[in-house]
């Protein structure tokens, strides 16, 4: 099943798609343009993986990680479909990074891989901007780079971990402005799904709600003001994003 969070006539709701529409919980049917896309879950603690594909290490003149890098980000960072993120007038390169999103649905703490996935609630898309200008270490990336307001894109739908069931292969690419710029496949990770899990849980306790963003394939490219940048997963969505400038924010 596929679930969405929209804003619509002052309320939120609930939404699941219908025709060329959506069906909000109360069975009134909207158009898409017609409502304001949150994140489709209420977020947690948001974590963030970097280099945690072979290819993108490799682009960025990195080497494989032995222990996942991680990071955490804010609540403030995410915004969902449809929305607006500021790409700040001195940046030099801002790119994007497609990634697949998993959702805890039950809390845990010391999961083995054997039962990480009984954790996992659902997917969803992410894609998690960048400005290579405001990196300090690629190791831990600074919280300028990562944890911007408006940053990390989420949605348009939750969908049930039941009914992906592969997600160790699932085909991931980017589109800007209707041109493909990127592509990957959830086989090459380099920490898989349950791995993740085991490696978090062992040491912070996971709970509904939190989100595992599990890192982008190689094919980063530099997006400016008034593109259009689509994220896309296999069965999971397609994720649409626009990119604007400063003086959209009014400085």
């Amino acid at each position: 099943m596929k679930r969405a969070r929209v804003a619509y006539a002052g309320a939120i709701h609930e939404a699941t798609p219908h025709g060329g529409g959506l069906r909000l919980a109360d069975g009134r049917v909207v158009a898409e343009d017609a409502v304001v896309w949150l994140a489709p879950f209420d977020v947690g603690t948001i974590i963030a993986l970097g280099l945690n594909y072979a290819d993108h290490a490799k682009e960025l003149s990195f080497g494989k990680q032995e222990e996942p890098l991680v990071f955490l980000k804010g609540p403030g960072a995410v915004i969902g479909h449809r929305g607006q993120t500021r790409r700040p007038n001195d940046a030099t390169f801002m790119h994007y990074e497609c990634e697949l999103a998993v959702v805890i649905g039950k809390p845990g703490k010391h999961i083995t891989q054997a039962r990480a996935m009984e954790h996992v609630a659902g997917y969803t898309v992410a894609n998690d901007y960048a400005i290579r200008d405001y990196l300090e270490n690629w190791y831990r990336p600074n919280a300028r780079v990562k944890n911007r307001d408006g940053g990390t894109v989420l949605g348009p739908w939750l969908v049930d971990a039941g009914d992906i069931a592969t997600p160790v292969a699932l085909d991931l690419c980017t589109f800007v402005n209707g041109e493909q710029t990127q592509r990957g496949n959830t086989r090459d990770l380099v920490h898989d799904i349950p791995s993740l899990i085991e490696y978090l849980s062992g040491f912070m306790t996971l709970n509904p709600g939190d989100v595992i963003l599990t890192g982008t394939p190689e094919g980063v490219v530099d997006v400016k003001a008034g593109d259009e940048v689509v994220t896309e997963i296999e069965g999971i969505g397609r994720l649409v994003n626009t990119i604007v400038d400063d003086a959209a924010f009014g400085r």
